[in-house]
């Protein structure tokens, strides 16, 4: 009699082991991106501190969001005064930029999905693109280790976390941040990062509509409508997109 599947009913798939060994190899997978994450997190302290922050509120804001984009978007239009509206409005904004980590948090189920859920979701917080792209490398790999893409997280959460205190500090002192290009910093990081994910015109076509249609929008709307519109279009250039 042939012995029953190891991932059958009656024989589950053992929960994966979790290592310092995949922990420390995913920190390290994440460290050419740290240069531009330096970056953008003194971009983000400098914004922070031209609108008024305190330095503790601009690490605490990192801290407990972990989120770039919605954290420069979210200063970008601080009220002058935080009225139950506002704070409303700031935690839409937030939810809404930050709904694009339900579809990039879902391609990690087969790394994650087997881990009891008190490993894998607080591991989730630390979930960033740079370390999800190395996770998925990981994973094309063999890799199974579900410690690689907390590494690589811990490690982006703690440059990003202090990395903003330099670009506070330069923020409170420069009278126009904007003469060193500290506007720039955000889309130059993302842009780098999505050399990482082009895979030719064809199999990137819902980066290219995606981006196209973002651009479209900020020259006829302005505003954070780019945002919507442009990550609605790529999503759905992806799914009908054969490739």
């Amino acid at each position: 009699m042939n012995p029953p599947e190891a991932d059958s009913p009656a024989h589950p798939k053992p929960a994966p082991c979790w290592t310092w060994a995949a922990f420390r190899q995913g920190a390290l997978s994440v460290v050419p991106f740290c240069p531009g994450l330096v970056a953008f997190a003194m971009a983000y302290g400098t914004l922070a501190a031209r609108k008024g922050l305190t330095l503790a509120e601009t690490v605490l804001m990192s801290a407990t969001v972990m989120s770039g984009v919605a954290q420069m978007v979210v200063l970008d239009s601080w009220p002058q005064t935080l009225t139950a509206g506002a704070i409303a409005g700031i935690v839409a904004l937030t939810a809404l930029i930050n709904a694009r980590y339900i579809m990039i948090g879902a391609t990690l189920r087969p790394l994650l999905g087997s881990s009891p859920g008190y490993k894998s979701y607080p591991t989730l917080f630390f979930l960033v693109e740079p370390a999800w792209l190395t996770s998925l490398r990981y994973y094309d790999k063999g890799g199974r280790d579900p410690a690689f893409m907390l590494g690589g997280g811990v490690m982006m959460y703690i440059v990003w976390s202090t990395m903003s205190v330099p670009g506070y500090l330069a923020g409170a002192a420069v009278a126009d941040p904007r003469q060193f290009g500290i506007d720039l910093m955000m889309p130059a990081f993302f842009v780098a990062m999505l050399v990482s994910l082009w895979r030719g015109p064809r199999k990137s076509f819902g980066i290219i509509v995606g981006a196209g249609a973002a651009l479209l929008t900020e020259f006829v709307l302005g505003g954070h409508w780019y945002l919507i519109v442009g990550a609605i279009a790529g999503s759905l250039a992806g799914v009908f997109n054969d490739d």
